[in-house]
């Protein structure tokens, strides 16, 4: 049996950032929160996510993923990978400066098959920092409204929001909407 690869984490580059394909967010969803200020309600059904497609330009499609990321780095963002030898396994993305002192976690994945093993804390531990260093005082994420994502954030002390960024909020309706302050 083959030992495990120790994961690494490194910054990825723009002509990069087609390599989300890579990444596997194949998961099974059966319950929702809905948010309702600082309240999450749950909400249990089939919403399971399959793979990005890999053709087309849908919301779902790695052209998408990948136009996002894009979007991301010209706004000032950072984004980092997490690599098994040289298989992309995992991505996060941080925006300094979203507004005065507040930055944005914008972007995290991690591929099916690779959660649970600390890789989503890694990426998340170093884009807190690099928001830090910039010198911001506050995250804020719109997060998927899975058990298993809002859980993630609530157990890395980020809590529910009753006033989202606006701009967030306009994009992401349905997502569940965090803060965090930084120490």
């Amino acid at each position: 049996m083959d030992e495990p690869r120790e994961i690494r984490l490194r910054r990825l580059a723009r002509d990069e950032l087609a390599r989300v394909g890579e990444i596997d967010r194949t998961e099974r969803i059966d319950v929702l929160y809905l948010q309702h200020g600082t309240r999450l309600e749950e909400r249990r059904g089939d919403f399971s996510a399959r793979a990005w497609l890999t053709e087309g330009r849908g919301e779902h499609s790695v052209a998408a993923q990948q136009k996002a990321l894009e979007h991301y780095v010209e706004a000032g963002g950072l984004v980092l990978g997490a690599f098994d030898g040289d298989r992309l396994v995992g991505m996060g993305v941080v925006v300094p400066h979203v507004r005065p002192a507040i930055a944005q976690l914008a972007y995290l994945h991690v591929s099916d098959g690779y959660r649970g093993r600390g890789i989503g804390t890694r990426l998340s531990d170093e884009l807190e920092r690099i928001a830090r260093k910039a010198g911001d005082a506050t995250m804020v994420v719109s997060a998927t409204p899975s058990l298993n994502t809002v859980r993630f954030y609530l157990g890395r002390g980020f809590e529910p929001t009753a006033e989202p960024l606006p701009e967030l909020y306009e994009l992401e309706p349905d997502d569940v909407h965090l803060r965090k302050k930084l120490s």
